[in-house]
């Protein structure tokens, strides 16, 4: 087995092509709680004050094709229980379709879709001390949500500013064509850790943390890349945080004959279902992060 990539490798801006993107940038601004950090012709940044968290690429026509590999969801950690609770009475003020809810046991967490049918998680985490059966296993779980719980600890005087500060991207949550050649490529090869493994889905992180990476084939085993006329998932980032962690990964890519691609700051590879991973180091500030 490789040595484990870096304790503190987290995820990076997740990119995504839109059929609107007006329509996607009123979506991510009003009801989900981003700012537009840049906007140039067809293409636009968002994020939570300084940090950019998704990049939205213009394609008109583009439409979801949900039998393909690619994006589940992209999912929004925010700092705090409290947090959570801020950003559900926004929803409800603001008539947010959700599409479900979930306590996991070591998070709870809000499922959406954006115009395009990108899926999308908002969640916090509960301490680390709680993530753990008696047995010192990470079940995976997913019982009701107390939304009463959560809503009792709204602070009555805050205004609604977007997500708070401190909100980064968790997690990412794949579309696979095979769970084990996926698994072989993030464990084997870029280095993280099996923290859950179900027959058609696995769940893998850096430093002991639930999950940076999801991946599961619940679209079917074998499922193609999607056309490129598709609202689709273009690229997500692994953000580490030396060059010296950087150069490890990169090296156990090269010695597996993995290709790899220049591009702008970092390194893009594609995993076993094509999907595109840019490796990259961070930005200062930008791996001040527990998770």
């Amino acid at each position: 087995m490789p040595s484990f990539i870096d304790a503190n490798t987290t995820v990076g801006p997740v990119t995504l092509s839109v059929d609107d993107l007006a329509r996607s940038l009123e979506y991510y601004q009003q009801h989900i709680g981003l700012a537009v950090l840049e906007h140039s012709a067809g293409v636009a940044t968002l994020g939570v004050g300084m940090r950019a968290l998704l990049r939205l690429h213009e394609q008109r026509g583009a439409r979801l094709v949900r039998r393909a590999t690619g994006l589940y969801h992209i999912a929004l950690l925010v700092p705090s229980r409290g947090d959570l609770a801020q950003a559900i009475r926004h929803f409800a003020e603001h008539r947010t379709t959700i599409d479900g809810a979930a306590d996991h046991l070591f998070s709870e967490a809000l499922y959406l879709s954006d115009p395009d049918g990108h899926g999308i998680e908002i969640y916090h985490d509960r301490p680390r001390s709680d993530w753990h059966d008696i047995n010192g296993q990470m079940p995976l779980v997913s019982d009701p949500l107390d939304i009463d719980g959560i809503l009792a600890e709204l602070d009555e005087t805050r205004v609604w500013n977007g997500l708070p500060a401190g909100t980064i991207n968790g997690h990412i949550h794949l579309q696979v064509a095979d769970i084990a050649a996926a698994e072989r490529f993030y464990t084997e090869v870029l280095g993280f850790e099996r923290m859950i493994r179900m027959s058609s889905a696995s769940f893998v992180s850096a430093g002991g943390y639930h999950h940076h990476i999801g991946m599961n084939t619940w679209a079917g085993v074998g499922v193609p890349p999607p056309p490129e006329n598709a609202a689709r998932l273009l690229n997500y980032e692994l953000v580490l945080p030396t060059a010296v962690a950087l150069d490890a990964v990169l090296e156990r890519l090269r010695a597996a004959n993995i290709a790899l691609e220049q591009q702008g700051e970092g390194w893009a590879v594609q995993d076993p279902s094509s999907i595109t991973v840019v490796l990259r180091v961070a930005h200062p500030g930008e791996a001040d992060s527990d998770v």
